[in-house]
């Protein structure tokens, strides 16, 4: 069967996480092992009980012969957000390095910031790649991906301007965020850096419950003094473009098998 290559944010580890974890159409999981892909390996074999293969780098990838998908991940750190060329040149060069082994890409990114605006230009690969639409444009960030869209997070703006948006995955990597953007050493800095904000609104979808969303901030709240509110959120654009790279797969073996006989 086929090797997909997954290049993802650590932000989206609660999501991706989840769609592997449930689909019993997949067969190995391989993942390079790393800080950033601590937590999915943790929720792979903890939460989800799957068997995972975790390697120090893509030279020890070895394709397993199976009939079912097989699955190669590479998390890329957060920090990357903060400059789009820095961000750009990171998923050229995983891309440039994992596309050896695979047969087609799922970006877990959207635009952010147009830094991948045209992805397949950017990553000039001979295989497809799958990055999550909103219509006929990729998904703003992950933030447009999980509420569901442009005319969702638009709504939500337009509601209350002064909006901090957090998704599951923004609320367990909080700290490590602020650590790294915020001026001085104290995280206290994030009276001065939030009070423009007015409330965190906490997106929700079926990888983490709302109550684990409000514990993991709560700290978060005290320093901003922002007003929590929360909207259910979805995976369904991500599950979408899922089903799509395995209906890829899917039509690509039907002709390999109508080729051969």
């Amino acid at each position: 069967m086929a090797v997909l290559g997954i290049i993802t944010c650590e932000i989206l580890t609660q999501e991706f996480a989840f769609i592997l974890g449930t689909d019993s159409g997949i067969g190995r999981i391989s993942i390079i092992e790393n800080s950033n892909s601590t937590r999915l390996i943790q929720l792979l074999e903890l939460k989800y009980s799957k068997q995972i293969q975790c390697i120090p780098h893509l030279n020890s990838y070895r394709k397993e012969p199976s009939d079912n998908l097989e699955v190669v991940v590479v998390v890329l750190e957060l920090e990357l957000h903060r400059n789009k060329k820095i961000l750009r040149k990171a998923i050229l060069e995983t891309s440039r390095n994992l596309a050896h082994y695979v047969d087609a890409f799922l970006l877990g990114y959207g635009l952010c910031g147009n830094a991948l605006n045209n992805p397949e230009e950017l990553i000039k690969a001979k295989v497809p790649v799958f990055i999550p639409m909103d219509g006929e444009h990729p998904v703003d960030d992950c933030v447009g991906l999980i509420i569901g869209g442009r005319s969702c997070y638009y709504a939500e703006q337009c509601k209350e301007p002064g909006t901090f948006f957090m998704i599951p995955g923004w609320t367990y990597n909080w700290r490590k965020i602020l650590n790294k953007n915020l001026p001085g050493e104290s995280i206290k800095a994030a009276k001065s850096m939030f009070k423009r904000y007015k409330r965190a609104l906490l997106i929700t979808n079926p990888t983490m419950p709302p109550e684990e969303m409000e514990y993991n901030i709560e700290e978060f709240i005290k320093l901003t003094g922002l007003n929590t509110e929360i909207r259910q959120g979805t995976i369904d654009i991500l599950l979408r473009t899922w089903n799509s790279v395995k209906e890829y797969f899917m039509i690509k073996s039907d002709i390999i098998d109508a080729s051969e006989k």
